[in-house]
């Protein structure tokens, strides 16, 4: 079955390479837009597909895509974001996008989170099971370190988060390393995807 990606960067150089990452990909046919607007412009006429959207475009937005595309069910879109702009994530994720990628990014990351898109295009079961097990790994959390994990997505330093619940910062390192462990993940990007998963945070 063919599959459809859209890429919509208004850089050259990052739309290129993309372009040359997934094209050797068999059965997937890639095409590239300079400006959200571009993209909008076609929208109506496309087929379903996955959309790797650029947050900080000329025009229209990444924010301004996901808004117009309402949780369109025809596309899945994986924001691309800065490093490090969690604030800008969490933005894109109530807005409706699926996922994020960091630039520059990891290719083995992007194909996973690009396999994982269109499998919730093709079947909502998978979805579906993905909120189920990032609720169970959430459960696993003891109350502070839930509210922990809270102000680590709403940007807040461990020492912010050590004041806000009245303990020292070391007691939040501990949180932080713990609730990491039990999350199975290795970076705040992960335990952010399992948080939105889990509905941790409500969509806008």
């Amino acid at each position: 079955m063919t599959k459809t990606i859209y890429i919509v960067d208004d850089d050259d150089a990052v739309r290129a390479s993309l372009h040359s990452l997934l094209s050797v990909q068999p059965d997937l046919i890639v095409r590239g837009y300079r400006s959200g607007d571009a993209f909008l412009e076609e929208v109506g006429e496309l087929d379903p597909g996955v959309v790797l959207l650029d947050f900080h475009m000329p025009g229209s937005s990444g924010l301004d895509v996901l808004g117009t595309l309402n949780r369109n069910v025809r596309f899945v879109p994986i924001i691309l974001t800065g490093q490090g702009n969690v604030g800008l994530a969490v933005q894109a994720m109530k807005a409706g996008a699926l996922d994020f990628i960091e630039k520059p990014y990891d290719a083995r990351t992007l194909m996973d989170v690009i396999a994982h898109a269109f499998a919730q295009l093709e079947q909502g079961g998978e979805a579906e099971a993905r909120v189920q097990n990032a609720k169970a790994k959430i459960g696993l959390l003891s109350p502070r370190e839930t509210d922990t994990l809270k102000g680590l997505i709403e940007g807040r330093s461990n020492k912010i988060i050590a004041y806000e619940l009245d303990i020292s910062p070391r007691t939040v390192e501990i949180y932080r390393a713990n609730l990491m462990e039990k999350l199975e993940v290795r970076s705040l990007s992960e335990a952010l995807r399992i948080a939105f998963a889990a509905g941790m945070v409500p969509h806008a």
